[in-house]
């Protein structure tokens, strides 16, 4: 038991099945429901962005033929593991997430002028937000018992262009969904300790 468990207000179970046991996969077996992969995004959508934005998206790749474009764009290391995942998601950010401001923040919309003005500000802001709700979306995966194997080793240009070619969409992540199959877990490796990684000022 460390501090963490300790400290925690849900049981030790959970925490170290989200959190201090959980690992990336490298192989995958059973099966993701419609349900399972709609409640995984029902706990996503949950975790905090800035002006609650949430402009993170995402893609579950089921078809094969959606599959197979999926993985030949996949660095080659990502891609038998990929191909026989039982369910893949595509993360990406909505690019005209500022542009449904009275939906996610009704009745407060002053500051969307800031944005408006300023695409390159609005972009960082929906790239930094997504990747903020991607972490969110890994432990919505592990707190439903599933393994999350997630990869940036992909051309991103490409997956863009397949999936996204009318340029409303940013992908920026790949995340493989299921049970942990055979072998799937590497050698564990080092964490920086709290010494290592955390100041006080």
């Amino acid at each position: 038991m460390t501090i963490a468990h300790d400290e925690a207000v849900i049981d030790s179970a959970a925490v170290d099945a989200i959190f201090a046991q959980a690992r990336t996969a490298n192989s995958f077996t059973g099966e993701v429901t419609e349900e399972q992969a709609q409640a995984i995004y029902e706990l996503t959508k949950f975790g905090p962005t800035a002006f609650n934005s949430q402009p993170m998206r995402v893609t579950y790749v089921r078809s094969a033929e959606a599959r197979a474009t999926l993985v030949d764009a996949l660095s080659r290391g990502n891609q038998a593991k990929t191909a026989s995942a039982p369910l893949v998601a595509i993360l990406s950010y909505d690019t005209d997430w500022a542009g449904k401001w009275d939906e996610f923040l009704p009745g407060y919309n002053a500051p969307k002028a800031m944005y408006d003005a300023d695409p390159a500000l609005a972009a960082a802001t929906g790239n930094n937000n997504a990747h903020l709700q991607a972490g969110y979306f890994i432990l919505a995966v592990r707190s439903l018992g599933f393994a999350a194997g997630p990869m940036t080793g992909a051309d991103f240009n490409a997956i863009d262009a397949a999936f996204f070619p009318a340029g409303d969409q940013k992908s920026f992540l790949v995340v493989n969904i299921g049970q942990p199959g055979e072998e799937a877990w590497g050698e564990a490796k080092p964490k920086f300790s709290y010494d290592e990684a955390v100041r006080t000022v």
